[in-house]
């Protein structure tokens, strides 16, 4: 994927949130300029923040003195879509509801932007679900199902490689044309780049970045496509498929891709043990523009997991490596960016944040509030610790409760006891960290009993669970498990990441979506947890109703 595996600062910080986005100096180092390369970010995916992996590739470029612009497709297609077509439309048209969510865009937009509608959720949802009622109609007359989260289209399917071919050939029936032409039309030429690098990391991202590579090959057929990214890294592994996006990518990139990026732009580079010399750059993003109420800086402590033991965890499949960064050298921040504007929260994209990261995080707190993912361990059942992350500007914590059996959670690798559970909840309330949880039904391990214990669970520590995120178990097509049960396809493509499986305790996909509908939603103290998950945006804004409301329930 297109991510650095680690940054080295020039000098030491002396305060956390002035070195996220790196500093204007260090684009006038003397280096090497042999070639010149676009990175894009393609639609769709959410719209809270600007997206790391790109970032953090641009200031490793940057810094090795490589000619490096980066476009946002994402932000700048929606949000030209949303603001710019809609806004303009004198004669609203359509249904009631279409045409309320017309009159009020540039209000609903503008108020995304506003701590103030994080006072309430219900004023939240309401211009949420207007915004994207307008994004679900202009899709529909293209057969295109468009979300303020999603992008798939009704003919062609992104886990199958022929439909991203025709996506890359047909590239003006994509609903996005006008706006990546018009972006890319002149960004091109204004200089045109040796290397347009395509970071996909969603499965949403994936038919757009076929459809912008099959222009950038009609229009500019001097440029070199490359594509990396999450995603594609993942199609890479597949056993069977040895080139997933033939005729619409020159290169692909698996994992990190500064290291083969630099070299394509003539730097050749030692990997130094994966810990590359230069900060994210989130200077050349328009920060203002993103659907969040002050600047978010993702950043990242780590690439991969440290724990890895989780039986069907789809990074275990492909055996990616785990790499942490020393701490003081994970990015910087310029005050000169955004009129010295403190960042209104960093958010930590790590896997994981380990406990060592965590205790580094208390000994030097960021200067801003933060959030991210952390295992469940016995750390967060200490109350000096969770108080000291607290206190160094922690306001939630994205946790896997996942099960209330503990064979489940054995059965599913999770090395978690229920108990331990139960005391990271308490502990985490009691120090004023939220928490947002997720649960999984449906693995080879749960039947409808064991789902109940989950419920009873959930019950039991509802007081302490601000966020409940529910999924149902898809099974990584490549796992060891996936060798062991009867699968079948998930989805019928030969890029597919998962297969159906014959559930052992005939606990199948229908049976768990009846019992969360009849039965855990049901539950009206559940409900009203689950129904506090922001729509679209979910763990991104989820923050904001710790830090801002006083409604949120």
């Amino acid at each position: 994927m297109f991510l650095p595996v680690g940054v080295k600062y020039l000098h030491p910080p002396n305060n956390f949130y002035q070195f996220i986005i790196l500093n204007p100096y260090l684009n006038i180092i003397s280096m090497p300029r042999k070639k010149s390369i676009v990175l894009i970010h393609p639609p769709a995916s959410v719209l809270s923040e600007a997206p790391a992996g790109v970032a953090r590739l641009a200031g490793f470029l940057r810094g090795k003195g490589v000619d490096s612009r980066v476009i946002d497709l994402n932000i700048e297609a929606i949000c030209g879509m949303v603001e710019g077509n809609f806004a303009a439309q004198d004669s609203p048209g359509g249904d009631t509801w279409t045409r309320r969510a017309k009159s009020a865009v540039h209000k609903n937009m503008a108020a995304l932007r506003s701590p103030r509608l994080y006072e309430s959720l219900d004023r939240y949802k309401r211009a949420v679900m207007d915004i994207n009622r307008l994004l679900h109609m202009a899709g529909r007359e293209k057969g295109v199902h468009l979300s303020l989260s999603n992008y798939t289209e009704a003919q062609r399917i992104p886990v199958r490689s022929r439909d991203l071919a025709d996506a890359a050939v047909d590239f003006e029936s994509n609903l996005f044309f006008p706006f990546f032409e018009k972006k890319l039309s002149q960004i091109f030429s204004e200089a045109l780049p040796d290397i347009a690098g395509i970071s996909v990391n969603f499965l949403g991202q994936a038919l757009c970045a076929s459809a912008i590579a099959g222009y950038i090959r009609k229009r500019f057929p001097s440029v070199r496509i490359v594509f990396g990214g999450g995603l594609v890294t993942s199609w890479m592994k597949i056993p069977s498929v040895s080139t997933p996006l033939r005729g619409i990518a020159d290169d692909m990139v698996s994992g990190p891709g500064e290291i083969p990026l630099a070299a394509m732009c003539g730097i050749e580079e030692n990997d130094r043990n994966g810990i590359p010399g230069f900060p994210y750059d989130y200077g050349c993003f328009d920060l203002d523009k993103y659907l969040s109420p002050g600047i978010v800086l993702p950043i990242s402590a780590s690439d991969g997991c440290y724990w890895r033991k989780c039986s069907f965890c789809p990074e275990k499949a492909e055996k990616k490596k785990y790499r942490h960064y020393p701490p003081t050298e994970i990015a910087r921040l310029p005050s000169g960016h955004a009129g010295n504007r403190k960042p209104a929260l960093v958010h930590f994209v790590d896997n994981a944040l380990s406990p060592r990261f965590m205790k580094y995080l208390i000994d030097n707190p960021p200067g801003v509030p933060w959030y991210g993912f952390a295992r469940i361990t016995r750390h967060l059942s200490d109350p000096e610790f969770t108080a000291g992350l607290a206190a160094s500007g922690c306001v939630m914590l994205k946790v896997g409760i996942e099960s209330g059996d503990q064979g489940v959670l054995d059965a599913m690798g999770k090395g978690t006891r229920v108990e331990e559970i139960s005391g990271a909840l308490k502990t985490l309330a009691s120090s004023g960290i939220s928490v947002y949880g997720y649960l999984l039904f449906g693995t080879p391990g749960e039947n409808e009993k064991k789902a109940r214990k989950t419920m009873d669970f959930i019950l039991e520590h509802s007081e302490y669970i601000d966020f409940l995120n529910l999924a149902i178990f898809n099974l990584p097509a490549y796992c060891d498990a996936a060798a062991v049960l009867e699968t079948r396809p998930f989805y019928r493509g030969d890029l597919s990441l998962y297969r159906e499986f014959v559930h052992p305790l005939g606990w199948d996909r229908h049976r768990v979506r009846v019992f969360l509908e009849k039965s855990f939603t049901a539950d009206p103290t559940i409900r009203k947890i689950v129904n506090s998950d922001p729509p679209f945006f979910t763990s991104s804004h989820a923050p904001f109703f710790t830090l801002f409301s006083s409604d949120a329930g």
